[in-house]
């Protein structure tokens, strides 16, 4: 809700994303989210920036009355805590689902109010990096690290599905999906291999396996943000792989398929150092007891 409402005062995601300090894409997802539950548009987005709907100025109403309540219950339990707060420092990808995170915070709010998240947007790379250099207390990873200097634990499992312009798609489709092999023809949009080395070789190994060229390795430092997926598979020559449930809107232009079989599944794993005896982390870790499959039964949400 505080996403919510910084948006509208800000009147753009740009805007509000500087101003909470968290990346566009997270902001869009956390906004997309709220719209999902609460089964509404709540924003128009426009080349100009962003407005609220008629229900969105209702809720707004109603949540800054809810956020002023909760900054006074905050001050309240201070009382009690002594005012001293910790940092749990977590590092999280690009297009984690949107509840798989949002569930475990808040159950770790209940239980540790005095304990303050730190989110960001990190590759898989850099948060080894950063574990190993103790400036992340947990990460949210594509590949689980060698050793045993870390713990780790699956948190869920996504059958990618594949973005493509709608006019190839629809050539390409069929009652199940669109099979793996007839992408062969199309360039995949991947991205570099720096990031998630481990992943980065399983799936190229399975697009070779099934006939597709994963082609030259992306540019260092290149983020497939939603916006850079659209753009390059719109004009019909390639393709991108993408979760199901995808919180951001597609383009007219552009559609969602499962892929047959379900050939590439992308896993999560949440990793922590192997000495830590933090309750807090540990309660947050319990919250990801079993892991959540997420499979490519339907097309991402276009109303989000």
């Amino acid at each position: 809700m505080r996403a919510f409402v910084t948006v509208v005062e800000e009147g753009g995601l740009s805007a509000a994303a500087r101003r909470l300090h968290i990346s566009q894409p997270a902001l869009s997802q956390t906004v997309g989210a709220l719209e999902r539950e609460f089964g509404q548009r709540l924003l128009v987005r426009s080349s100009t920036g962003v407005r609220a709907t008629e229900t969105g100025r209702t809720l707004l109403a109603e949540a800054r009355a809810v956020l002023a309540r909760y900054d006074q219950a905050l001050a309240v339990m201070a009382a009690f805590t002594g005012g001293n707060r910790t940092s749990l420092r977590i590092g999280i990808p690009l297009e984690l689902p949107a509840d798989l995170l949002s569930k475990a915070l808040l159950d770790l709010s209940l239980a540790y109010p005095a304990t303050h998240v730190e989110a960001r947007h990190l590759s898989t790379s850099a948060q080894i990096e950063e574990l190993h250099q103790g400036s992340l207390d947990l990460g949210l990873l594509r590949e689980r690290p060698q050793g045993r200097e870390f713990d780790a634990m699956l948190v869920v499992e996504e059958r990618l599905g594949v973005l493509l312009a709608a006019e190839r798609a629809a050539e390409l489709a069929g009652a199940d999906g669109i099979r793996l092999d007839a992408l062969n023809d199309l360039t995949w949009i991947g991205f570099p291999r720096s990031g998630s080395p481990a992943w980065y070789d399983e799936l190229t190994a399975i697009l070779r396996s099934h006939g597709v060229d994963p082609g030259p390795q992306a540019p260092e430092g290149q983020t497939l943000i939603p916006e850079v997926k659209f753009a390059s598979v719109s004009a019909g020559n390639a393709f991108t792989l993408a979760p199901p449930g995808w919180s951001q809107p597609l383009p007219d232009t552009v559609t969602w398929f499962p892929l047959v079989g379900h050939p590439i599944v992308r896993r999560t794993w949440a990793v922590w150092n192997a000495g830590s005896h933090r309750r807090d982390l540990g309660h947050l870790v319990a919250a990801f007891d079993q892991p959540v499959a997420r499979a490519a039964s339907g097309e991402p949400d276009k109303g989000d």
